[in-house]
């Protein structure tokens, strides 16, 4: 393979890498079926907007259980927020979604049944701390802070996982003072339950890695919800054994492009849906690619990105509200490729946190291989908007 410098590196935002030229599985997937015509008409039992995980999944249950089916797809390809890259020798990385861990169990299902393989996250040797101008290794999950900051740091976490138990999973808002808990930030709650910076630190790292926001983005409610939906803080943060415990071979595109592939000419991409017609028994949905026509909808988007369609009827209004309310973390993702990975032989595992922007977290996402290298950073919140202000050349210095 041609050999990659140190300098070079693949730089991916989330909302721009997504957009950007799909890998080469994908573009094999979008050529072996062919885009509706303009004007052409269809009719079906159920139309999904959105190629993605959640899309193709519906898809697929629906046409499993002996439903005709169509998803609309506006991209020319298939996989939605998890996109592969090409990085030589077969070998790809994920610049969308990447890792799955204990808990995930359908994913892992449906991975499985396709026959789709996983691998572990490449954690052995020493983890890197990088915190008031000193870098130190560690191993384990919490880096080593001061000791005031440490014990504060404690406290807090103790205090979240206690309060996230609080909170039923499928009924958040009938969670004691459901009220008060929405009515403040996870920022507000945070400051009002430690006192040194060391402690708060982090705990905005943590929260950056889980949500890609900051604390004053998220309603402390919503936070504990979504920590107990993912079978807690702990999980969600940890590599081996929690959240980020494996990735899939192939790249977690292969998800979709495997679901794709089995559906046929069932999946139309380039069809970008413009408006929704809907009725009590039938529903029109009309794309660049054509009209189709069904017994009903699943719009399988974002919600910001599902608000932006017409309907007619227009939507309840608290469900209007509600896509202009949840917006999407803003998170990229740098990924510098070298022949080896090199820090390997240095005993180190590649994980590191760090109190200096923009990247404050970096892993291994080396193929399973070993080979390239890849090391990637993580740039989230208020960073990596800033971030997507600037010009490629600019992020990339």
């Amino acid at each position: 393979m041609t050999e990659i410098s140190r300098r070079q590196a693949i730089v991916g935002a989330a909302a721009a890498a997504l957009a950007g030229d799909a890998a080469t599985a994908a573009s094999a997937d979008a050529k072996s079926r062919r885009s509706a015509g303009a004007g052409a008409a269809r009719r079906v039992d159920v139309i999904v907007v959105g190629a993605g995980l959640a899309g193709l999944a519906a898809a697929s249950d629906l046409a499993h259980a002996g439903h005709s089916v169509v998803v609309l797809e506006a991209r020319d390809r298939v996989g939605g927020r998890t996109l592969n890259h090409p990085v030589g020798h077969g070998e790809v990385v994920e610049v969308g979604g990447q890792w799955i861990g204990p808990g995930q169990d359908r994913i892992m299902a449906r991975a499985k049944a396709m026959g789709i393989k996983t691998f572990k996250t490449y954690t052995k040797g020493n983890q890197v701390f990088d915190y008031l101008g000193k870098q130190t290794h560690f191993s384990g999950l919490i880096p080593p802070l001061p000791a005031a900051d440490a014990a504060d740091f404690a406290t807090l976490l103790s205090k979240l996982v206690q309060l996230t138990g609080t909170v039923p999973v499928d009924k958040p808002w009938t969670a004691p003072d459901a009220l008060a808990l929405d009515g403040q930030t996870l920022e507000t709650w945070k400051l009002a339950n430690s006192s040194t910076p060391g402690a708060r630190f982090l705990f905005d790292l943590v929260t950056e890695s889980v949500f890609a926001a900051e604390p004053r983005d998220l309603s402390l409610l919503h936070a504990l919800f979504y920590y107990r939906s993912g079978n807690g803080v702990i999980n969600l943060s940890s590599t081996a054994g929690g959240a980020q415990d494996s990735r899939f071979v192939g790249g977690s595109q292969l998800v979709s492009i495997r679901m794709a592939e089995r559906l046929g000419k069932r999946v139309v991409l380039n069809a970008p849906v413009r408006s929704i017609t809907h009725s009590g028994r039938a529903v029109t949905v009309t794309t660049d690619a054509g009209t189709w026509h069904g017994r009903a909808v699943i719009v399988a988007m974002a919600p910001t990105m599902a608000g932006r369609l017409d309907y007619d009827p227009p939507l309840p209004a608290p469900r209007d509200q509600l896509t202009q309310r949840v917006p999407q973390g803003s998170v990229i993702k740098y990924e510098a490729v070298y022949p080896t990975p090199f820090w390997r032989a240095d005993g180190l595992s590649a994980y590191a946190n760090s109190d200096r922007s923009p990247i404050r977290l970096t892993y291994d996402n080396s193929p399973p291989s070993g080979r390239p290298g890849v090391l990637l950073g993580f740039v989230t919140g208020s960073d990596a908007r800033a971030l997507t202000t600037m010009g490629a050349g600019a992020r990339r210095k």
